[in-house]
Formats: C-alpha cells, sequence, structure tokens
C-alpha cells in the first residue's frame, strides 16, 4: 500500500499554460488592456500589433518560466545575523 505525505506548498508550483500564477496574472492583464486597446481603436494595424504584442509577451513569460535563473526567489538574508566568528566547528547534532 502506497503512503502519500501531505504537500502544503502545492501553489508555489502550481502552473497554468506553462506559467506560474504570478506570470499568468501578469499575461492576463495584458490580454485584458489589449482588449480594451482594440475595442476603442479602428486601425486593423495597431489590432495586428497588439496580437503579436502578446504572442512575444507569452514567448517571454514562458522563457522566463523555464530559466529559473533570472529570478532567484531565495531570501536575501541568512535565518540569524551574528557579529561573532565562525570557529567551522558545529556543536548541533544531526
Amino acid at each position: 500500500m502506497k503512503k502519500f505525505e501531505i504537500y502544503k506548498n502545492i501553489r508555489k508550483r502550481a502552473v497554468i499554460f506553462g506559467l506560474p500564477i504570478s506570470l499568468f496574472a501578469l499575461m492576463m492583464v495584458s490580454i485584458l488592456a489589449s482588449l480594451l486597446v482594440i475595442i476603442f481603436s479602428f486601425s486593423l494595424g495597431i489590432i495586428i500589433g497588439v496580437l503579436v504584442l502578446n504572442a512575444v509577451l507569452y514567448i517571454a513569460l514562458t522563457r522566463i518560466a523555464s530559466n529559473t535563473q533570472l529570478f532567484q526567489t531565495a531570501k536575501a538574508f541568512p535565518k540569524i545575523i551574528s557579529n561573532k566568528r565562525n570557529s567551522g566547528i558545529d556543536y548541533e547534532k544531526d
């Protein structure tokens, strides 16, 4: 019988259309803004330009999402800040 452990941080790795949730939200804001531009513009060039801009943005966001080294989400500060010298001896047991 398999034993499954509870995974509480499922939202950290959730993806929609290949994008993390934050980048997907950015894409949706861009699409809504472009829909407003399309509704209030009467030029075919602007409509095609907006569609190309959204396609380029989607490609760029998927590349950013696949290359995790561009935006590291690691914490900037360590857990403990101290002025003591580090002797290299670890007194804690594993």
